[in-house]
């Protein structure tokens, strides 16, 4: 009888540690850090389809709470420090109720233009340096298989697609990777924004590939997005696959686990 006992309380122990562990990853997870998953190629070649980060949650100073539902903010919600200009933030889409990831380009106050695919802040160009091109394989990429667009279409599947890449380097900060794909893009030349107190203006690095605060949203787009919508802040690469499932194995990117996001 004590054996049976032994073990029916070893049981109950297991169990008592296993919910008591669900309930610690749930709370870290939810305070802390929050698992994102890259879906698309906006944000190339910094970020790639299938890149797998960890959001910290805590880099501006709050505990963001994650929300399943399209009402996401916390009203009256302050940063306690701001996000710095070149970040690349994971927030909710003001309007369409999902988790975006972007740039931080312009901060509240500052004035925003693009002129011929360059970016202009506060009347400063940005920096521009020729790099060597970005080449992938055009062929379909991720769970949604999306077909990568190509500066030197046509391009067959299993061809090379290239893209133009230049080091952007902001006034007042650090320099990252842009894309071009095609020169005169409808949005390479805008008009001034200015970017509202308590909003921030978000872009990709695939320029020409993505639909972010340049395009307003009642069209569709992303527009200003208020502070309140923020959930944190991109830092590493934990994992990534270039395959259409995470268990294909054989499509691990080894060179990118790990990886500083800059």
């Amino acid at each position: 009888m004590a054996a049976k006992a032994d073990k029916k309380e070893g049981i109950w122990e297991t169990v008592k540690t296993v919910f008591w562990a669900l309930i610690i990853a749930g709370v870290f997870r939810t305070l802390f850090f929050q698992p994102f998953w890259i879906p698309s190629g906006s944000m190339k070649d910094t970020l790639l389809i299938g890149d797998f980060l960890f959001v910290n949650k805590m880099a501006y100073g709050y505990a963001a709470v994650s929300c399943p539902f399209s009402v996401c903010p916390i009203s009256g919600r302050i940063l306690a420090s701001e996000p710095e200009r070149g970040d690349v933030v994971v927030f909710r889409h003001p309007t369409q109720g999902v988790d975006f990831i972007k740039r931080v380009i312009g901060l509240p106050g500052d004035t925003v233009q693009m002129q011929d695919g360059k970016l202009i802040i506060n009347g400063e160009p940005a920096t521009y340096e020729d790099m060597p091109d970005f080449v992938e394989l055009k062929a379909p990429q991720g769970s949604q298989q999306l077909m990568p667009r190509c500066a030197n279409d046509p391009v067959p599947e299993g061809g090379q697609c290239i893209k133009q890449r230049m080091t952007e380097t902001l006034p007042g900060g650090t320099g990252h990777d842009v894309l071009n794909i095609i020169d005169g893009w409808m949005v390479d030349s805008t008009n001034v924004f200015t970017v509202p107190e308590g909003n921030y203006f978000f872009m990709g690095d695939n320029r020409d590939n993505s639909q972010d605060s340049r395009f307003p949203a009642t069209s569709g787009g992303l527009g200003f997005v208020p502070a309140e919508y923020l959930i944190g802040r991109a830092d590493r690469i934990i994992f990534s696959s270039a395959g259409k499932s995470l268990l294909y194995f054989w499509t691990w990117r080894g060179d990118r686990f790990f990886k500083a996001i800059h």
